[in-house]
């Protein structure tokens, strides 16, 4: 079995949360992993978000499994949680499994440029308890009659596809990067800066210090871009 060495507890430790936050929305749900050098890319879709949440991990050492110098495999996300050991530092990668279609449609690896338009970091958060608090209120006002899952979804698609500030990212692309943890206040040991905006084709990525949620400004409905 291949076993992945993290930096250190704390990435172990991020690892195995951003996991659970993944299982908290989908039970079955599986991770695509990529392995190069010292940082490990783990790719997951929370479906709640329509969104792909992507979260580094450094590694204490190149990976290296016999002649392989990359890892690029799609796992249960929980299995791989039971094997992470934050005590150890480390993470067996289970057995692979048949991938769901967004696996096979990643963002690019480069060609990322900054987007203007997106508020402070307080800004973000704010808008988000503002729009839950919208949902709440007007879903709660409903008559039992008019409460159809028709109707949820509506106010929700009103209220998640508006955009944020001046750019073209929609609101429930940071609702996921706030519910998946990566919109938190920096902690004292953390200097990688404050949320970017980027983009790179048609696709738009909010990247924190913590994580990122990346999607196309269309949806990912289609899923019609190269495989890799």
């Amino acid at each position: 079995m291949t076993v992945l060495h993290l930096a250190d507890g704390r990435e172990a430790a991020d690892l195995a949360a951003f996991l659970s936050r993944l299982l908290h929305y989908d039970r079955a749900a599986a991770v695509r992993l990529q392995a190069s050098g010292t940082a490990l890319a783990v790719f997951g879709r929370p479906p709640s978000f329509e969104v792909l949440a992507i979260r580094s991990v450094r590694l204490a050492k190149p990976y290296e499994d016999g002649l392989e110098v990359t890892l690029d495999v799609t796992v249960s996300a929980g299995e791989l949680l039971e094997s992470v050991d934050e005590t150890a530092g480390t993470a067996a990668v289970p057995a692979a499994v048949t991938g769901p279609p967004w696996a096979g449609v990643l963002p690019p690896r480069g060609g990322w440029r900054a987007e203007p338009g997106l508020p402070a970091p307080d800004a973000l958060r704010a808008l988000v308890a503002a729009a839950v608090t919208e949902f709440r209120t007007r879903t709660e006002a409903l008559t039992a009659e008019s409460r159809t899952r028709a109707e949820l979804d509506r106010i929700g698609r009103e209220i998640w596809s508006r955009t944020v500030g001046r750019s073209d990212l929609p609101v429930r692309a940071v609702h996921a990067a706030q519910s998946l943890g990566f919109l938190r206040p920096l902690g004292p040991v953390d200097t990688d800066g404050e949320p970017v905006l980027l983009a790179s084709g048609a696709w738009l990525r909010l990247r924190t210090p913590y994580g990122s949620v990346a999607l196309r400004r269309a949806g990912l409905g289609a899923l019609g871009l190269s495989v890799r």
